[in-house]
């Protein structure tokens, strides 16, 4: 599941881009998220913040941060890492439910350097959660970026985080951990060794694939010369549609992509099913406290034809609340879906009619947690 590249010396500026594989719909729309936003762990509520910055993120269901960047330049990322283990909750130490754990890092800080202190000093917990849907049990890890060209991986293995906080660390991707990573991507020719660039979709090969290609990249004449060769790069990386392989979402299609300048701000973003590509400048958005969350309607707008393309900050329409799930409403959100399982099953029609029947019941639930908060 994903792929994430950075490339830190793009004429000036810091360009990122990502891919998204999953084996379903996600039912991605884009938010803006202003400062003063109160929010806690999603856990037990002990660990509470105001949001110092605000942020464009991409949310998975409208109800968790996936992909993000904030107003000073730090972008985060979630990938699939099936090795993660979180250990057992300790109530002593702060807790993240796995919901909030990127929109932390865009609340909270300016810089990589940043989070990464504030994690080595209080070794937070990852709380797992149950997928809302009911399909799978995400194992995580993220991705920090900065405008400045930092960059770290935290990853949970055996119940403790791991950092690797680096320049050098341009590339994520899944399986195996970061640092068998970075030990068997010196054996392709280009990066260390005499094997040729491997092309499968094994995310070993896409790791090698994007790590060589970012590393080869010419001097970019103009922003949209860097965003174009970013996007390049994250397409080689991208992961055909297929029937997915049982077990594995992260062997699974690419959804959409994101390609963000963080030195200037733009957060871009592209899906594969539809052939409009939409960007915000962070600049034309209002983050002030109390100037509300907005959202950019990505499932009705960006339609087949006639959809929105190109600048867009205009379409971003106030909201209500970007409701991020606790560990708690996860749970009965999946067992409301499973509940509804058997009755969903009969309804006619496509997969995306069945996959809209399933959103329309975790936003209904949803609501209900909106009201009651």
């Amino acid at each position: 599941m994903c792929t994430r590249v950075m490339w830190p010396d793009a004429n000036g500026s810091v360009i990122v881009g990502r891919n998204m594989d999953f084996h379903q719909d996600l039912h991605t729309n884009l938010w803006k998220l202003p400062r003063g936003i109160k929010r806690d762990d999603r856990v037990s509520g002990k660990l509470k913040w105001t949001a110092k910055y605000g942020s464009v993120i991409a949310g998975v269901y409208d109800v968790l941060s996936t992909d993000g960047l904030n107003e000073r330049g730090l972008a985060g990322h979630i990938l699939w890492l099936a090795e993660s283990e979180y250990g057992t909750p300790d109530d002593s130490k702060p807790q993240l439910a796995m919901s909030v754990w990127l929109q932390f890092y865009l609340d909270n800080f300016e810089t990589v350097a940043e989070a990464v202190a504030w994690t080595e000093k209080n070794q937070p917990q990852i709380v797992p959660m149950a997928d809302p849907t009911g399909h799978s049990k995400p194992a995580l890890h993220l991705a920090l970026d900065d405008a400045s060209g930092d960059s770290a991986i935290f990853e949970y293995i055996d119940g403790k985080i791991e950092i690797h906080h680096s320049r050098d660390y341009l590339v994520m991707t899944n399986s195996p951990t970061y640092d068998q990573q970075l030990e068997l991507v010196k054996k392709y020719e280009g990066l260390g060794g005499d094997d040729p660039l491997p092309g499968t979709c094994l995310a070993s090969d896409r790791f090698a694939r994007a790590l060589y290609y970012v590393g080869v990249q010419p001097k970019p004449a103009s922003q949209l010369q860097a965003m174009a060769a970013m996007l390049s790069i994250i397409r080689n990386c991208a992961q055909p549609f297929r029937n997915p392989e049982p077990g594995k979402p992260d062997a699974s299609q690419t959804l959409w992509q994101v390609v963000i300048d963080l030195t200037n701000l733009r957060y871009a973003f592209e899906s594969t099913t539809r052939p409009n590509t939409v960007w915000v400048n962070l600049a034309d958005l209002d983050f002030s406290e109390g100037s509300g969350e907005a959202k950019l309607d990505l499932l009705s707008k960006l339609a087949l034809e006639g959809g929105i393309a190109g600048e867009v900050h205009k379409h971003f329409t106030k909201h209500h609340k970007f409701h991020i799930v606790s560990i708690e409403q996860a749970k009965l959100i999946g067992e409301l879906v499973a509940k509804a399982a058997p009755e969903l099953a009969h309804v006619k029609g496509s997969l995306e009619e069945h996959e809209n029947k399933v959103q329309e019941l975790v936003q209904e639930k949803l609501a209900s947690f909106v009201n009651a908060e």
